[in-house]
């Protein structure tokens, strides 16, 4: 894999130029074409571990998961989270892979036509139809019609506006130039229903990425070069209409290190899984959930802030990271904010 050797990727020609020699591709190609193609590739030849996924999949009583879907697990978290699909879900899932989670939101729903994967790369469609054929032989309770395959993209997604109640796309987004990110929320916002909840992960930069990186288009389809982050990444989903943000998990994902890609120092990216929901954003902004919890220490036996918050005194209450920064800011010797803890599964003070 890129990087191991701790050669430097990047080299300066006879201009003082910097380049990259060994994953130089025609500068007639797009970035998204770049993408396609190398994900043709990888349909075609899985490449294991090729976004460092760093817990296995989703284990669930009855779901046997085929090999070769495993190994196509080019993902670095996971948007399967099973307190959100209870009634039977219908899921759009942009960037079906080798079809792994479409197979495991299929299991929650299990009825025809519930998961509709969504996917530019023929071959990857191919490769995801085959994967799901294998998981009928290990599978009893699935059947074909759960998932349907079509082609399409995340700036245009084959479905009606309002006519689902989850997108979810595992990291696919992040590839994306900014501007083209926004299109693709602002598609997922399209076709969600009023409350519909956009289930990601995406790698996240702890500090911008320089420009030399973002504009190598290999590093970018390889998810390592793309990253917004946390600030920026969630700005866009709030710009894009989404009034709250739950965060799922937070964790390391890959380390950029400072000779192999040129950088000053290190850089970490780490993994991000969020659900933000379709639901209106509140006049004095959107709400962000990480994990935070806000602690009364006064005299009396609960504090109220007269904006729909009541804390009892000494029991941590889950509150979204505005209304923490507003309480803070009220008691600050009354009333404890804990840090975030970047796992955050519902409920809470909005």
């Amino acid at each position: 894999m890129i990087g191991l050797n701790c050669k430097p990727l990047y080299i300066e020609n006879a201009e003082n130029q910097l380049y990259n020699p060994t994953l130089n591709i025609k500068t007639t190609m797009t970035y998204l074409e770049t993408a396609a193609q190398f994900y043709s590739e990888v349909a075609q030849t899985p490449q294991v571990g090729l976004c460092c996924v760093q817990s296995t999949p989703l284990q669930l009583p009855g779901l046997k998961i085929p090999l070769s879907m495993q190994e196509m697990n080019y993902g670095c978290g996971t948007t399967v989270h099973p307190t959100e699909l209870g009634k039977q879900p219908t899921v759009l899932y942009v960037g079906v892979g080798g079809g792994l989670e479409a197979l495991q939101f299929a299991y929650f729903s299990r009825r025809p036509g519930a998961v509709i994967a969504v996917d530019p790369v023929a071959a990857m469609r191919e490769a995801a139809a085959r994967n799901l054929e294998m998981a009928l032989t290990d599978n009893p309770w699935f059947e074909s019609s759960f998932v349907e395959i079509r082609e399409g993209d995340a700036f245009n997604l084959p479905v009606a506006d309002g006519s689902v109640d989850i997108v979810a796309q595992n990291c696919l987004f992040n590839i994306f130039e900014p501007e083209d990110l926004t299109r693709a929320l602002k598609e997922a916002y399209r076709v969600l229903k009023c409350g519909g909840r956009l289930q990601m992960s995406d790698p996240i930069a702890t500090s911008p990425i320089p420009a030399h990186l973002q504009q190598d288009e290999r590093l970018r389809a390889m998810c390592l070069s793309g990253a917004l982050t946390y600030e920026e990444y969630t700005q866009r989903i709030i710009d894009a209409g989404f009034g709250q943000i739950e965060i799922r998990a937070r964790r390391p994902y890959r380390l950029l290190d400072s000779q192999t890609y040129n950088l000053e120092t290190h850089l970490l990216l780490e993994s991000l899984d969020s659900v933000s929901f379709k639901v209106p954003i509140p006049e004095d902004g959107a709400c962000i959930f990480t994990g935070k919890t806000a602690i009364y220490a006064g005299c009396e036996d609960f504090f109220d802030d007269k904006a729909g918050h009541i804390l009892q005194r000494g029991i941590p209450a889950t509150v979204c990271d505005k209304t923490a920064a507003k309480l803070a800011t009220v008691k600050p010797k009354e009333v404890i904010i804990t840090d975030s803890t970047w796992h955050y599964n519902g409920g809470g003070c909005c």
